[in-house]
């Protein structure tokens, strides 16, 4: 196959490419090198510098996108701004990345006379387009309760409730037939891309699948962004023994899925033998509290670190989410097989050989305080 990633040199971008080169593949990038994520690096990983085609450039410079969408089969896009509560106030960023950039992909398919050779698109959806996901009443059932109250929560009262009954909530695994309920704008931008990219795909005859993707890490992630992944922000304040403030009350879970897993559900969408327009979830299928993480990172580097659960919260911020991961299973065959436990070793061991990156972390709090969406608890 000749295949585009888009946003390839990312993290998920870079381990794909890597796989897909070792298994002959013809592989292309397009990538602006967004110093938010890349820092001022604006290369591919040294390896594959020889072996991927690198195209420096904007999926919003529709020029630039639809000279790297020439004579590939296959497309791979990644490109996206991330982060939930930065997409809360900087909307148009996440708007134009996100939304244009996946229209242009589109423009291209529709109306350039080279759509006919793609066959195949794998996009990169999110768990953010659930909000909360699936939880369970005792009296009301399944149900996704959408967002949470600020009243509440400044109260001092993270877990959801029943817009029926006021009883709290159970956290469920999420299906991928649950209601589309997005709590950030982030969420909804990849509910879009995913829409946009299915409908298309469904109307003309070629396999689409649309990835929602858990909270993926492991070696290679960036370590300087202050907006997404709660592992480089704990483990680079651990290295320098500085304390880790923790949002809500520390017992918020997540979906941690290692990036070997992920490549692994990737590839299974882009054999030629799997064909369709579907979605799948892409998780471990299990929770971990973040205040779990904390502790693991803290014994990891034996670090003189603390651990202060501070009450305050962000606007967009779900409670729980896992993935149901029966469908992807039974479709494709898989299942990960790496735990929390055993990446988060390897993702430590990784991030201890790295520069210590500068994450101006405070100056995101303040970008989010001056924007109405930080909160602490009420005294």
């Amino acid at each position: 196959m000749k295949i585009l990633i888009t946003g390839g040199a990312g993290f998920i971008g870079t381990h794909l490419s890597r796989s897909l080169v070792t298994e002959g593949h013809e592989v292309r990038v397009l990538d602006n090198f967004d110093p938010q994520i890349h820092g001022e690096n604006n290369q591919l990983a040294e390896d594959l510098q020889d072996s991927v085609q690198l195209i420096n450039g904007d999926v919003r410079d529709k020029e630039t996108f639809f000279n790297a969408l020439e004579g590939v089969d296959t497309v791979v896009h990644y490109a996206a701004a991330t982060g939930t509560g930065q997409s809360m106030y900087d909307i148009p960023h996440y708007e134009s990345v996100n939304v244009l950039g996946t229209t242009n992909l589109i423009d291209f398919l529709v109306n350039h006379a080279d759509r006919s050779r793609i066959r195949k698109i794998v996009m990169a959806s999110s768990r953010a387009v659930y909000g909360e996901g699936s939880y369970r009443c005792p009296e009301h059932g399944t149900l996704n309760p959408g967002s949470r109250n600020v009243k509440d929560m400044q109260k001092g009262i993270y877990e959801p409730m029943c817009p029926h009954c006021s009883v709290q909530l159970e956290s469920i695994p999420t299906k991928e037939s649950e209601r589309l309920s997005p709590t950030s704008f982030y969420g909804l931008t990849k509910q879009f891309q995913e829409q946009l990219i299915l409908m298309y795909c469904e109307n003309v005859g070629i396999s689409g699948y649309a990835l929602r993707y858990q909270n993926v890490f492991g070696p290679g992630q960036s370590l300087n962004n202050p907006y997404t992944g709660i592992l480089a922000i704990f483990s680079t304040l651990a290295r320098e023994n500085n304390d880790l403030s923790i949002f809500e009350d520390g017992m918020e879970t997540r979906d941690f899925v290692y990036i070997d897993d992920v490549i692994n559900a990737t590839n299974l969408c882009l054999r030629p033998e799997n064909e369709g327009v579907e979605v799948f979830n892409v998780g471990s299928g299990m929770s971990t509290t973040v205040t779990e993480v904390a502790e693991q990172i803290i014994k990891h580097f034996d670090s003189a670190s603390k651990i202060n659960i501070t009450g305050a919260f962000r606007k967009g911020d779900i409670r729980h989410n896992k993935a149901d991961l029966s469908k992807i299973d039974t479709s494709l065959g898989f299942m990960p097989k790496w735990s929390f436990a055993q990446g988060i070793i390897e993702f430590l061991n990784w991030a201890q050989t790295q520069e210590k990156p500068t994450i101006e972390f405070e100056r995101s709090l303040k970008e989010l305080k001056k924007a109405g969406q930080y909160f602490t608890k009420a005294r």
